[in-house]
């Protein structure tokens, strides 16, 4: 796939609607020729992929599970990749775990992916329509908010204390140990991690990790260096590095400094990427 016949399109503030805390969207129209295959990066977010391209394209795991078309993809989904023929567009929307859980079943999701009707339902039919009547982004990025500010139920809700150890977990970079958390939560450790687990799929160890490897990922994809990553992303040292990457990806620091979902981000989320040295 040719990355430079990629445009990213980000939403601008103060168009369309009114943007939903915890929803960070992208376009991605790709001009080029060439087949698309692209091996996805583990993120803190639950991912949801809008197939808006005449071509379409299949989301693979080395499970053998697959999916045509537009996708969810959960928390520490493992290896998965999207193939398909050639140009066309996607939108992507990255929702904050805590998000996720008021609007699907994220723990249905978590480590793995699913048809994107399986998990917003039969009017995602009708918002992917929308989404391809129109070339606006804009346009897009607000049908986009509509429909997912109108599936926020105060049904289902994230005990605040869940939402604080999710939001420490991520500030702190993963850094955050349960027990330091059931202690400003108020709660018991073991009902902070029942609870955590049960609402946003994954426990808060795992979540730890996501978020240390998240961080270890952008400082890789920045250029520096595995052993100053590994520090940096508070590693003990960089073999331990190593481990978490081949768990989490089935990769190495190099591959993941080399992934082009990741050098996209540059692109499309540029603030998510560490300041400093550039590619």
């Amino acid at each position: 796939m040719d990355w430079s016949q990629v445009d990213v399109t980000i939403p601008q503030r103060a168009r369309g609607a009114a943007p939903v805390p915890g929803v960070h969207m992208a376009g991605f129209r790709y001009r080029g020729a060439r087949p698309i295959d692209i091996t996805m990066v583990a993120h803190p977010a639950v991912t949801l992929l809008f197939d808006l391209g005449d071509h379409g394209w299949t989301a693979h795991d080395d499970a053998g599970k697959r999916t045509r078309g537009s996708v969810a993809i959960g928390l520490l989904p493992g290896n998965v990749s999207l193939t398909g023929a050639g140009s066309g567009a996607c939108l992507q929307v990255r929702l904050s775990p805590v998000l996720a859980a008021q609007i699907l079943d994220t723990a249905g999701l978590t480590r793995t992916f699913a048809d994107l009707d399986d998990v917003l339902g039969p009017k995602a039919r009708q918002l992917r329509s929308d989404l391809r009547s129109t070339t606006s982004w804009d346009e897009r990025f607000a049908m986009t908010y509509d429909f997912l500010g109108g599936r926020l139920d105060a049904r289902r809700r994230v005990d605040r204390e869940v939402a604080y150890a999710w939001q420490q977990t991520s500030v702190r970079q993963g850094r955050s140990d349960i027990q330091t958390l059931a202690v400003e939560t108020g709660w018991s450790r073991q009902r902070l991690w029942s609870r955590f687990r049960t609402q946003l799929g994954l426990s808060p160890k795992q979540a730890a990790r996501l978020v240390r490897f998240d961080h270890a990922a952008r400082l890789l994809a920045d250029g520096t260096p595995p052993a100053e990553a590994a520090a940096q992303a508070g590693y003990s040292d960089q073999p331990h590095l190593n481990r978490e990457v081949r768990s989490i990806v089935d990769t190495t620091p190099v591959g993941v400094a080399t992934a082009p979902w990741l050098a996209i981000d540059h692109a499309a989320w540029p603030s998510f990427m560490p300041r400093g040295r550039q590619r």
